[in-house]
């Protein structure tokens, strides 16, 4: 077989290779979290050349060498075609909760082909285009991506971007679609998605929380001159290095547990004092010792580099928040606890 696919890719093209009848009476045998699995595959599903057909169903040469067979290609025959065999399989008052369910695992390959460009290479790109069309695209990345982008931009337009992503709330499905389908279609070939929320001052606050301090800064004084009171309220959903010396010692204590000696100390190069005091109490007497020593005898060291370090403290701090383990505090919030 000239392409390779796994088991669940196979029984996608299997159900869509002998139609909606069939394929529902086999649905109808398979439990809620099977059909959720197979349908977020199916959502995926493009184009299959007869080879690969032949290859895994070798039973149906004769069909998928037909021309009235063929693999519906577009999302919307994709979809129509997911809601109708969970309608025949019996699951009719779930159907359309399972449907929302496999469209927002699948994502229905949005934006795919662009989320393993370079960073500069993406912004090169895109840098011309309308600051909401840029938004648009941005908010479908992983914030690391998005905030590497973002430095790349032009400065004026990166305040743009942000204040746009900020405020961005409902897009129309069409608009999602013909942004997605031109980079598709220009970069690594055609696609179009359904569309949904996306967006958000967490969504802004989420991409610059990557973005060095610099570039941090004159974006939200650029959002504060536009709109008084959304660079504030991006900050809120923002979490600071120095946000640490709210955090409890009970939290700290963990977060060093994860956390190198080495990474560390070049994170508490530019930490105010009050924190590296908070950080110091935290260790043990003869490491927290050691630690103020080795920052003392420090030499220069790029400013990057500190960022970075501090950055991989958060993303570990809110690594053990998202598994229940701590409870992070961020400027502006107010937790009520019971």
């Amino acid at each position: 077989m000239a392409e390779r696919v796994s088991g669940p890719e196979k029984a996608a093209i299997f159900l869509f290779s002998i139609g909606e009848e069939l394929a529902a009476e086999i649905i109808r045998k398979l439990d809620e979290e099977e059909i959720k699995k197979l349908g977020g595959f199916m959502s995926k599903v493009s184009s299959v050349s007869p080879d690969m057909l032949d290859s895994v169903f070798t039973e149906f040469t004769e069909m998928a060498s037909s021309a009235n067979r063929l693999i519906p290609v577009s999302p919307a025959a994709r979809t129509q075609f997911i809601k109708n065999i969970l309608t025949r399989a019996g699951k009719g008052g779930k159907a359309e909760t399972l449907l929302e369910e496999i469209q927002e695992e699948g994502k229905w390959n949005l934006f795919q082909q662009i989320k393993g460009l370079d960073p500069k290479a993406l912004a090169n790109y895109i840098k011309n285009e309308h600051p909401q069309t840029i938004a648009i695209i941005l908010t479908h990345l992983d914030p690391a991506q998005a905030a590497g982008i973002l430095e790349d931009l032009p400065a004026r337009l990166q305040t743009e971007v942000i204040y746009r992503i900020a405020e961005l709330e409902n897009v129309p499905p069409g608009i999602i679609a013909e942004i997605d389908q031109t980079l598709q279609e220009e970069i690594a070939g055609a696609g179009k998605v359904e569309g949904r929320k996306i967006g958000g001052i967490k969504s802004a606050a989420e991409i610059l929380a990557y973005v060095d301090t610099r570039t941090e800064s004159a974006i939200l004084k650029g959002i504060e001159e536009q709109k008084q009171g959304l660079a504030d309220e991006i900050r809120k959903q923002m979490f600071l290095f120095e946000d640490l010396i709210q955090v409890d010692d009970r939290a700290i204590m963990a977060i060093l547990k994860e956390v190198t000696n080495e990474v560390l100390q070049l994170a508490l190069k530019t930490a105010s004092e009050e924190l590296k005091e908070k950080i110091f109490k935290n260790m043990s007497e003869r490491a927290g010792q050691m630690m103020k020593e080795d920052l003392e005898i420090m030499g220069p060291v790029r400013l990057r580099d500190v960022e970075a370090n501090q950055q991989s403290v958060i993303q570990t701090a809110k690594k053990l928040e998202s598994e229940g383990k701590i409870i992070l505090g961020g400027k502006g919030k107010e937790e009520v606890f019971v």
